[in-house]
């Protein structure tokens, strides 16, 4: 049963969420602790997402109890770390997934590890539709509408904006915050359609993912292996390993780059070809192999991100998630990025008392966070490079590789989202104060 909360009749607005993904419940919560009307409108019958794991970092930590303690309480609830004590604290162990330099190689340096990345959290992960399940018990039911797809918003000013979706039906709030995902229509109503940052664009990269049983893993490769967070980095690709489902099952990522640079089916997932993925790591490690060999469930992702929006807002529509800023998985960093934002965007709106303000609101929201989570977008492109041995500088050897795996995460992890807290409402009071 979901918690009880008090709406607030001194506030003379409401507030409509385009989307029930992790950044659209999170914010919802946030909004409802701040006494705040507000609905979700989500496309399908029910809530869900889709893929398996989706890793949490130390940054996401922090903002989900900062949003509400419950958050932080359900994902732990369901939340997988690697097995062993050691690598508790271990994001990911980093192995050398190819022979680079055409070196004779033992056995025993085949997926050698070279380097270890450890955070206050290690790898933490969760299964997606898990951690959905937790947020949506957060959140009353007669805050929710099913199967509401958004198919245009048209913004009157100050009085409001009016959603009408695709089955004939619209609503009135006096806000709307779009949370609806990559292909996100909120996201042309505030930029245009026409802008060259209107639509998600191809990266040049794709992945591989599966599943394995944990048992036929470690029987295969050894428990340290198996039940703890590997990547094997190579030319041109890059494989991760963790232990997801409290750890009876291994997710398997395996990423490549297209040569060409362009993807044309409409189809953004695909079946797995199992020869074209042969192919792809043909000449990697006996380990890589074994895994790749193992795979099941397996399907084929495009990954696709967002070049930079002008903005995150247009007066009063805004959008925050990956509907602002889709970003490849490089950095284990997109969901977090969707609760910073959910945190920021709750406390800026807790301090609008008067629907006249809303405007001035998202764009203090705007300069806080338009800034970091693009910077998140083209930093993990940037490690995707380095984790295909493509980066430049990366040509002087493993060490130098290394160099780089240690220095690019702390930006991301110890973020002081309480700094940000006080930035968000210190803008929007300077705003207020010019109406």
């Amino acid at each position: 049963m979901a918690p009880t909360y008090t709406i607030d009749p001194s506030r003379d607005y409401s507030i409509a969420i385009a989307g029930g993904g992790i950044g659209g419940l999170a914010t919802a919560i946030g909004l409802l602790h701040a006494g705040i009307d507000v609905h979700i409108y989500e496309a399908a019958p029910a809530f869900a997402e889709i893929g398996a794991g989706v890793s949490l970092g130390p940054n996401a930590a922090r903002a989900m109890k900062l949003i509400d303690p419950a958050i932080h309480a359900g994902f732990l609830k369901c939340a997988t770390n690697n097995a062993w004590p050691e690598y508790q604290q271990s994001w990911f162990s980093f192995r050398k997934g190819e022979n680079r330099d055409n070196s004779e190689q033992s056995a025993s340096e085949q997926g050698a590890k070279f380097f270890d990345l450890f955070c206050e959290t290690g790898q933490s992960s969760v299964h997606r539709a898990r951690f959905l399940d937790e947020l949506v018990a957060l959140v009353p039911e007669e805050r929710s509408h099913f199967g509401k797809r958004l198919e245009s918003v048209t913004d009157e000013g100050d009085d409001g904006v009016i959603i009408r979706f695709a089955d004939g039906t619209e609503a009135r709030h006096n806000a709307l915050i779009g949370c609806d995902g990559i292909k996100s229509n909120v996201r042309l109503a505030v930029i245009g359609r026409d802008t060259p940052a209107s639509h998600a664009v191809f990266t040049g990269k794709y992945a591989y993912r599966g599943l394995i049983p944990m048992d036929e893993a470690a029987a295969l490769l050894g428990d340290e292996v198996a039940r703890n967070s590997q990547m094997y980095l190579g030319r041109g690709g890059h494989i991760l390993t963790f232990p997801i489902e409290q750890g009876a099952t291994m997710n398997v990522v395996a990423f490549s780059t297209k040569e060409d640079g362009k993807w044309e089916d409409n189809e953004w997932v695909k079946p797995l070809d199992h020869k074209a993925m042969e192919r792809d790591f043909e000449g990697w490690t006996a380990v890589t192999g074994k895994i790749l060999s193992l795979m099941r469930k397996s399907d084929c992702w495009a990954l696709f991100h967002h070049l930079p929006a002008p903005t995150y807002f247009k007066n009063r529509v805004c959008i925050l998630g990956d509907a602002a800023h889709a970003s490849t998985p490089h950095n284990g960093a997109g969901a977090g990025q969707a609760l910073e934002d959910a945190l920021i965007m709750s406390r800026v709106l807790a301090l609008v008392r008067d629907g006249r303000e809303l405007s001035r609101a998202f764009a203090a929201f705007d300069a806080v966070r338009r800034p970091r989570s693009q910077r998140q977008v083209r930093v993990a492109e940037e490690s995707g490079l380095l984790y295909d041995l493509q980066a430049p500088g990366v040509g002087a050897g493993w060490e130098r590789v290394k160099e780089k795996l240690g220095s690019k995460q702390g930006w991301l992890w110890e973020h002081d989202l309480q700094g940000d807290v006080k930035e968000v409402e210190g803008l929007f009071r300077e705003e207020v104060a010019r109406l």
